[in-house]
């Protein structure tokens, strides 16, 4: 426990904060994304409504799961609050948001991932939501917001959709591959295949939305060159949680600027 550091400090955390640090970047990166390519109000107030509901999450899971299981801890309280005081902000952003009356399709982008937020939430209350069903199902439901921003900047929907595509199929690949470095950092087996599986499944995807023109050239060399980095870095020593994760920051943040300028660019 570190210097100033109490434990009803340590507590409030656990119920305050998401322990999960890739979720973050996964949450933000849409959000960037969307006001990258469409900036204005509503946009940036969804932004701040979708890094709010991400961090209710958590809170409202301890909440659901205890009741659950018919539980009460001390944490109970405190997370109550939290739900209400992040939820609060959450409903206040998106009514902004709806204030200046963003194009109809923002709300539908936003509606289509409710039930992929619903499949995460279920396993969370359950505590399995290190599943990689759940973490799909939320990373890739993340990618709305994108699609939701760009459209309440006034982007056309063809466009939007092929933001979250883009978004999604970063997700689908990042996540299995986390998880394999996690495993190969505990000494755990891999198959190395199944995940070489998975990027070329995901380049595949890539390819055919670039043909279809859903998603522009940069995107697709963004994440081909992803999936290059993540079939190479599984063979090679693992480093430290800190740096996986960091990789995966520089990586995601590179997608999300090459998309905006292949968007953007004449």
């Amino acid at each position: 426990m570190g210097r100033g550091m109490t434990a009803e400090s340590v507590r409030l955390a656990s119920v305050a904060v998401p322990a999960e640090h890739g979720g973050w970047s996964l949450t933000l990166e849409p959000v960037l994304l969307g006001l990258l390519v469409a900036p204005g109000l509503p946009g940036l107030l969804i932004g701040v409504a979708a890094l709010f509901a991400f961090l209710t999450r958590t809170p409202v899971k301890i909440l659901v799961g205890d009741r659950l299981r018919e539980l009460r801890h001390p944490r109970t309280r405190p997370a109550a609050r939290f739900a209400i005081l992040y939820g609060a902000v959450t409903l206040g952003a998106l009514t902004g948001a709806a204030v200046a009356d963003p194009p109809p399709p923002t709300w539908w982008a936003l509606a289509a991932a409710v039930p992929l937020f619903a499949v995460q939430f279920a396993f969370d209350v359950r505590a399995r939501g290190r599943r990689l069903l759940p973490e799909l199902a939320g990373t890739v439901g993340a990618g709305a917001f994108a699609a939701a921003i760009a459209l309440a900047g006034g982007a056309p929907v063809a466009v939007a959709a092929g933001l979250w595509v883009v978004m999604a199929l970063r997700s689908l690949a990042a996540i299995p591959f986390v998880r394999i470095q996690l495993r190969r950092a505990k000494d755990k087996s891999v198959s190395l295949a199944q995940g070489d599986a998975t990027q070329a499944a995901m380049v595949a995807a890539a390819t055919m939305a670039w043909w279809s023109r859903a998603v522009p050239g940069p995107a697709l060399a963004a994440l081909v060159a992803l999936a290059v980095f993540h079939v190479a870095a599984v063979r090679l020593p693992v480093p430290t949680t800190p740096i996986i994760g960091a990789q995966q920051v520089v990586a995601g943040l590179t997608v999300v600027l090459v998309t905006a300028l292949g968007v953007l660019a004449p």
